[in-house]
């Protein structure tokens, strides 16, 4: 395996990183419509019959198996570091599809992010 990424590898490491984030809104949208009171069965049946609940765990399923293909092909080492990049895009979607706030902190932060996976994928 190469260890320089090419342009094939990085599209593919950006478009996992973006179905975990897709992954995250839909377990925020899931959690938005579970009861917060009530005995923990219920709560748990309530999940397994949310339809946002269930595609979440369909993507994970999916971004699973993705997952391993990517690994076929590019190093671990290499690949990993791209998982971060979903740090950077949820609280950025989470801010625009759920009106959370988006502070300057979380702003920085979220460069940081982004400066050190071009460090370390560089």
């Amino acid at each position: 395996m190469n260890a320089r990424l090419s342009l094939a590898q990085v599209a593919v490491l950006a478009a996992y990183a973006a179905g975990m984030a897709g992954g995250q809104l839909l377990f925020k949208l899931a959690a938005l419509r579970v009861a917060p009171d009530g005995p923990l069965v219920e709560r748990a049946l309530g999940l397994v019959q949310n339809w946002a609940f269930l595609l979440a765990l369909g993507l994970y399923l999916a971004l699973s198996v993705l997952w391993v293909w990517i690994l076929t092909f590019t190093p671990l080492s290499r690949a990993y570091p791209f998982v971060a990049l979903a740090f950077a895009i949820t609280p950025i979607l989470g801010g625009l599809v759920f009106a959370e706030p988006l502070s300057v902190r979380l702003m920085v932060g979220i460069g940081v992010i982004l400066v050190g996976l071009v460090l370390v994928t560089g």
